[in-house]
Parts: C-alpha cells; sequence; structure tokens
C-alpha cells in the first residue's frame, strides 16, 4: 500500500537564504541534536544547500513512489528518503537526478546508497547520501510512504522541516526555531573572523580562548 500524504508548506525564501549563510559545523556549536549520521556525505564538494524537507520511506527495493514524487516536488524542495536499513539498493540514479533538477529541487538526502554519481556532477545536483551501489531498486509497485516522519542517519524528520546540507554533513531544524539558531551560529561565524584576526596579530589561541586559565586553574603541581 501507499501512503500519500499533501506537501508541506515551504519554509519562506529567506529564511532559507539566511541558513545558507551558516555553517553546519557552526550549528555543532549550538546544538547536540538534530544532525544525521556523519555516514551520509555530500558527493560533490564545496555545497552548502537549505530547503524544506520532502520525506519519502521506502521499505522495499521499490522506487515507484520516488518516480511518483517527481510530479509532485517544488523548487525550494530537498528530498529525504528512509530506505529502512536497507544499505544494498540505489533508489536514486542517473534518470530520478535529472527529473528533480528539472523539477527545482535542490538537494536529495539518502539514508542509503545512491547511483549515477558522475550524473551529480554533470548538472551539478547536489548529494548527500552513503555512497555509490551499482544494484537498484525496480518498479515493483509494493509499497512507500511520502511525507510522513521518517529517520535518516538517526534521526527524526518530519516533512516541513528545514534543512540544512553542506561538507560537514546534514542538519535538520523544526522550522519555528531555525531563525533563531540561524542568527546564533551566524553572529559565531562573525565571531570567528575577529579571533583569526587576533591571531594573526599574534595573540595565541589558548589567550584567547580561556584554555590557559582553564589549564593553569587545574594544573597538578
Amino acid at each position: 500500500m501507499f501512503v500519500i500524504n499533501s506537501m508541506p508548506e515551504q519554509i519562506d525564501a529567506e529564511l532559507v537564504d539566511l541558513l545558507e549563510k551558516v555553517e553546519v559545523a557552526t550549528i555543532g556549536h549550538v546544538l547536540h541534536s538534530g544532525f544525521v549520521d556523519p555516514d551520509i556525505k555530500s558527493v560533490l564538494p564545496n555545497k552548502r544547500v537549505a530547503g524544506t524537507a520532502v520525506t519519502l520511506r521506502i521499505p522495499n527495493a521499490d522506487s515507484t513512489l520516488l518516480h511518483y514524487l517527481t510530479q509532485h516536488v517544488r523548487p525550494g524542495d530537498i528530498v529525504v528518503i528512509d530506505r529502512c536499513g536497507d544499505r544494498r539498493h540505489a533508489c536514486w540514479g542517473g534518470v530520478i537526478t535529472n527529473a528533480m533538477k528539472l523539477a527545482g529541487v535542490k538537494a536529495g538526502v539518502i539514508d542509503g546508497p545512491a547511483t549515477d554519481f558522475s550524473e551529480f556532477t554533470k548538472i551539478d545536483m547536489p548529494m548527500w547520501c552513503r555512497g555509490p551501489s551499482p544494484i537498484t531498486t525496480k518498479l515493483l509497485g509494493l509499497e512507500g510512504a511520502l511525507n510522513v516522519p521518517v529517520s535518516v542517519g538517526g534521526q527524526t524528520i518530519h516533512p516541513g522541516d528545514a534543512v540544512l546540507c553542506d561538507e560537514s554533513g546534514v542538519v535538520v531544524l523544526r522550522p519555528a526555531e531555525a531563525r533563531a539558531i540561524a542568527e546564533r551560529a551566524i553572529a559565531m561565524q562573525e565571531a570567528e573572523i575577529v579571533l583569526l584576526d587576533r591571531l594573526r596579530a599574534g595573540e595565541k589561541l589558548p589567550d584567547i580562548s580561556g584554555a590557559n586559565k582553564l589549564v593553569e586553574a587545574k594544573r597538578s603541581a
């Protein structure tokens, strides 16, 4: 059986632009949750994208629902796929890459493998996945679920969540919390620029960070 839910409300474009100024690793200084398994990695180098999560659960070697989704995705969406533990079959290949790119999808995030990696480079389609596989899913017409809560890389992701991906990994934020987190992260990035200037001027990092004081306070005789 196929479970089909409506497409989620898209995240405001201005918030997406704000998120794309943020490094995922900077959010790692702010939060301890929301990060997917780091084994889900970027295929293309030097990519950072943010967008609205459109979620898909594919529990078998069946890509029927992914094909179905290509006619419903919108510019700005990020397709997030729960493969239910299947790390053998690639559900996403060159044809899906082109169909999603033509629809304006910003990226894919798969808790499993993909195939036809050269196509990601050829048409500049960002992808985060667990690596390549030559073994593909088929159009079996068995089952799947669209726009339901999914588990990807150990994180629960809801349709409509804010997804931010870059070379460091993928983080998922609730839309109501995303702006405050992004603004805090940007402030930290701006402070880092000042810190680097101080290092170039000759100051030592442990003096600036306070590490020297912490060590001296507990240093053994």
